[in-house]
């Protein structure tokens, strides 16, 4: 029996794990000592309840995740002002990691950016990246401080704006450990051989079947238990028969551990599970939100309770409506023509990343979880 110190101490290791499965020593000094503190029972508890590894030593911890769903773009890297990455962001972080590989134990951002055009100009890439643009440059800034982030690289000297405006150039510390422990995939991205963009995903993320019912039955569980903990909600409907089958026979089990295990509290409803953090830390996507695009994104959310299916008109009509409603809270140019077209992305972007909405080509559809935003009617209770 461990004690209660020992129990907040070990979910505290998890918790900060599963918010950025990649700590080191200079961002996450803490985490990582309770993760090296307690690496024997969290490394034995992932492996036996997700399947996923744990590499610990003294600069670094890596949880090695599995995505539940490799179709999902919902939850894209974002920049340092929150932007989501775009394809010459993605193409040029691969192309800056191959170019690490190859470098020495320090380089600069200028010679990064020489190895990366060099590897941009190969014809079978089919990409045109010439940093001659202001923008070009930006992403390419935009990547290597992802990778500050993450620590694979540590700054030595000089600063990124200094590179972006021509008036300067950076120093960096390349951290190796940190660098071969990104991919986590189940095989090398090299030794995949099919063409399209797909079947090599499939590849590099496949894992093997199982040929027994007790292999099988773990599968079912590692797999359910990585949904419960990635996904914002779990629909019965979305699951297949043999995973509705177990979990319908082992959910107060597989909740129960995971409750113990992260400090999460199961939400069951008829139509499915959500395991909601009580502390708001195990996400990247918050609702509700402070400011207009969070009060948009509410707004829109009531709507679609309440209606359950609205066009895209509709909505853009709606919002337009609660634009001059609310223009004096709201930043400035929320009623001018069109702006409603950026507001009511970025509500059906934030509500389709929570599971809460299904975007159609022409309509938007409220899930099930979408309820719990519904507004009654008023009740005044008398003197």
């Amino acid at each position: 029996m461990i004690s209660d110190e020992e129990q907040a101490q070990r979910q505290a290791a998890l918790r900060a794990l599963l918010a950025r499965p990649l700590l080191t020593a200079e961002r996450d000094p803490e985490a990582l000592v309770l993760v090296r503190r307690h690496v024997t029972e969290l490394r034995g508890w992932l492996s036996r309840e997700t399947g996923w590894r744990l590499t610990v030593d003294s600069g670094a911890a890596r949880l090695f995740k599995t995505a539940p769903d490799t179709r999902d773009a919902t939850h894209p890297a974002r920049g340092k002002a929150g932007e989501p990455y775009g394809r010459r962001r993605y193409v040029l972080i691969c192309l800056a990691l191959a170019a690490l590989e190859r470098a020495d134990a320090q380089t600069t951002l200028g010679r990064l950016a020489e190895e990366v055009l060099s590897s941009a100009a190969e014809p079978e890439l089919d990409f045109d990246f010439t940093l001659d643009s202001r923008a070009e440059r930006a992403d390419l800034v935009a990547v290597v401080r992802t990778l500050l982030d993450w620590g694979v690289l540590r700054r030595v000297a000089g600063d990124e704006d200094a590179y972006l405006s021509a008036t300067g150039d950076v120093l960096y510390d390349v951290r190796r450990p940190v660098l071969a422990a990104l991919l986590t995939g189940t095989r090398g991205p090299s030794t995949i051989t099919t063409a399209s963009f797909e079947d090599r995903l499939a590849e590099l993320t496949a894992e093997p079947v199982a040929d027994t019912d007790d292999l099988r039955n773990q599968a079912l569980r590692r797999r359910l238990t990585r949904k419960l903990l990635e996904d914002p909600v779990i629909y019965f409907a979305d699951l297949d028969e043999s995973e509705r089958a177990y979990l319908a026979s082992q959910r107060h089990a597989i909740v129960r551990r995971l409750e113990e295990a992260t400090g999460l509290v199961a939400e069951v409803r008829a139509e499915g599970i959500a395991m909601v953090d009580p502390e708001d830390e195990l996400t990247d996507v918050r609702m509700p939100e402070q400011r207009t695009d969070g009060h948009v994104t509410l707004l829109v959310a009531e709507q679609l309770a309440a209606h359950g299916e609205l066009t895209m008109e509709e909505l853009k009509s709606f919002v337009r409506r609660a634009a001059r409603e609310h223009a004096s809270f709201w930043r400035k140019g929320v009623t001018e023509p069109g702006a409603e077209d950026g507001l009511l992305s970025g509500a059906l972007t934030k509500l389709t990343a929570l599971r809460l909405v299904r975007v159609t080509e022409d309509a938007a559809i409220g899930l099930p979880a979408i309820a719990r935003y519904a507004l009654d009617e008023p009740v005044i209770k008398g003197q």
